[in-house]
């Protein structure tokens, strides 16, 4: 990777296109952790690092407006942009001392959370004409829930804004079931988790002569959270013969993949599906839910394993005026989610082969 020539701390333009270019072409995907704090992003990068791989930092609409502080409202996004902008501004400061190229994206943004898309795209265009760079990396912009036509042309608006300051664009077509960050699609028809292929045609045609910076979240049986083995059926292959389809139409052979393809609803995945996604040109691959339980197993087991010593400030079973201060501070337990949050992740970029491509 060394020839790509990408530089530590947060990546644009260009440099993301060949970042994932080359993932593409050599079967490995980055995950993309949501990051709901300096700590949750400090694990990532601290995972990346050890791992000797690129990574993605992203925040999704509740975790940015948590970021900025639950007393905040969001009637009007205005707590979801802040904390947007204030994890970018956050990780563009801390990323290049972790000495891996990262992406900065923003997680799925619905029809009602445009508002949200907006004022982040609004903070990279003021950031683009002060720096000659978009504050973020990338975005995404998720209109599945709506008819494809409006899907198609809404995102195709917002890729020409996007194009305008270097920004990678993700879409999703399909649906991706269950449950997260308050968008509940657990009852949808499973017909509509499985996309076709004239769709991902229609969406690539319509797109490539705007950029050639933009990714699809295509629905291939995905469902946010963990479920029970069984309950989800991913069809994988079915990336392929979208795949297939497209390189026909462009008059490609058929292994050229010229979909960059992205995963949802990894957490729970086995590594074969992993991997048999990642091979049909999967760059990128969601993962929060695993993360979430790895990050609180840390806390949980410091908790436990100390809790004789939690339960005042002073005394604990080394003696009745022995002070606790050591165990209560932030700085250990808080570190103890941190390590275990990074283990896990570690683990995420080993299955995804991008490990040691630093």
């Amino acid at each position: 990777m060394d020839k790509l020539g990408l530089k530590p701390g947060v990546i644009y333009g260009e440099d993301v296109y060949k970042l994932l270019s080359y993932a593409k072409e050599n079967n490995f995907a980055l995950p993309a952790v949501n990051v709901t704090s300096s700590s949750t992003a400090i694990a990532t990068l601290e995972a990346a690092r050890e791992a000797k791989s690129p990574i993605i930092l992203q925040t999704s609409n509740g975790g940015a407006a948590f970021f900025a502080g639950k007393a905040i409202s969001n009637s009007n996004q205005e707590a979801s942009i802040a904390g947007a902008i204030a994890a970018a501004h956050f990780i563009r400061s801390v990323a290049p001392l972790y000495g891996v190229p990262v992406i900065l994206h923003s997680d799925h943004c619905a029809k009602k959370l445009l508002p949200w898309l907006d004022g982040m795209l609004a903070a990279d265009e003021a950031f683009f004409k002060e720096h000659g760079t978009p504050l973020f990396s990338s975005h995404m912009i998720d209109l599945s829930e709506e008819d494809l036509k409006t899907n198609i042309d809404t995102t195709a608006k917002y890729l020409k804004r996007s194009a305008a300051v270097n920004l990678w664009l993700e879409m999703e077509v399909g649906i991706t079931g269950g449950e997260e960050d308050g968008v509940n699609n657990e009852d949808v028809d499973n017909n509509s988790l499985y996309t076709q292929p004239e769709d991902i045609w229609t969406i690539y045609e319509t797109l490539s002569p705007i950029s050639k910076m933009f990714s699809i979240a295509a629905g291939f049986g995905n469902v946010h959270g963990v479920y029970q083995p069984g309950n989800v059926k991913l069809r994988p292959d079915i990336l392929g013969k979208h795949q297939e389809f497209v390189a026909e139409k462009l008059g490609q052979s058929k292994d050229s993949k010229p979909v960059f393809f992205v995963f949802h609803g990894g957490s729970g995945s086995s590594k074969d599906e992993f991997k048999t996604a990642i091979s049909y040109g999967v760059v990128k691959v969601n993962l929060d839910t695993d993360l979430q339980w790895a990050y609180l197993v840390g806390h949980r087991d410091f908790i436990l394993n100390n809790i004789d010593y939690l339960k005042t400030q002073v005394g604990n079973p080394e003696g009745a005026g022995k002070p606790n201060k050591k165990k209560y501070d932030p700085r250990v337990w808080v570190r103890a989610g941190e390590q275990t949050m990074k283990a896990r992740v570690v683990e995420a970029l080993e299955d995804f082969s991008a490990a040691g491509k630093l």
